[in-house]
């Protein structure tokens, strides 16, 4: 069995064709879902997990709805746990760090939109040379989460929608078409940005993204891109 699946007549492709790559961060660039591991760590993990792996597979629809029942659950937990997640869990998944490289050194814009945390996603942007970034703050007080998150400019979650739009308007600060962008994920909510791109790529993906996806790697590392847009 084939471990990079195409779907339909996929036209040659080249690196030269795309301005822009926008990647999901928990479980496609790195190998963790942060918020599981904060909740592990805080004695919460059964309850968080349940509700992330429903809703990565697509059947919590509000991704929105999702977090904010499983922030709830971790009300209380002290802010040094995300110290030791970053420290003893977070490990980039293989490959990351090589195709990161390869479409900076073709000229890509890269773009980092997570559903996940910034206290993470500022690490992994400054590790992997992103040029833009949007995630969701958590609200901290007294050394603790408060179970919410914080309002940014462009809204307070940034869930599916949000991550579609923020493909958009990267696309169009740097004044290129969707159609050369490409879009790398693994979960439910990272559909929309991959509609939006002329390029969608599955990672290591549920079922639903993967059947959905122009490209799916479904075993090895990300750099297996590679292998299907050439220099």
């Amino acid at each position: 069995m084939t471990s990079l699946t195409l779907q339909g007549n996929l036209p040659s492709l080249r690196l030269a064709d795309f301005k822009l790559a926008a990647f999901d961060m928990d479980s496609t660039l790195i190998g963790i879902e942060c918020i599981d591991e904060i909740a592990a760590l805080a004695g919460k993990g059964a309850e968080v997990a349940a509700i992330t792996e429903a809703a990565m597979r697509g059947e919590i629809t509000d991704f929105k709805d999702s977090l904010r029942r499983r922030l709830a659950l971790l009300a209380g937990v002290p802010a040094s746990v995300l110290d030791r997640v970053l420290a003893e869990r977070l490990t980039f998944n293989p490959g990351a760090r090589e195709l990161c490289m390869a479409l900076k050194a073709a000229g890509l814009k890269l773009v980092l939109v997570s559903g996940g945390f910034t206290f993470f996603t500022r690490f992994v942007a400054a590790e992997l040379g992103m040029d833009f970034v949007r995630s969701n703050e958590l609200e901290i007080a007294d050394g603790a989460l408060t179970g919410r998150v914080v309002m940014q400019d462009w809204g307070d979650i940034c869930d599916g929608e949000q991550k579609r739009l923020m493909l958009l308007d990267c696309c169009a600060r740097i004044g290129c078409s969707p159609q050369q962008a490409m879009a790398v994920g693994d979960g439910a909510n990272d559909l929309p940005m991959m509609g939006a791109a002329g390029l969608s790529v599955a990672y290591h993906a549920k079922p639903r993204v993967r059947e959905q996806a122009m490209v799916a790697i479904n075993d090895g590392g990300l750099d297996r891109l590679l292998e299907v847009v050439r220099p």
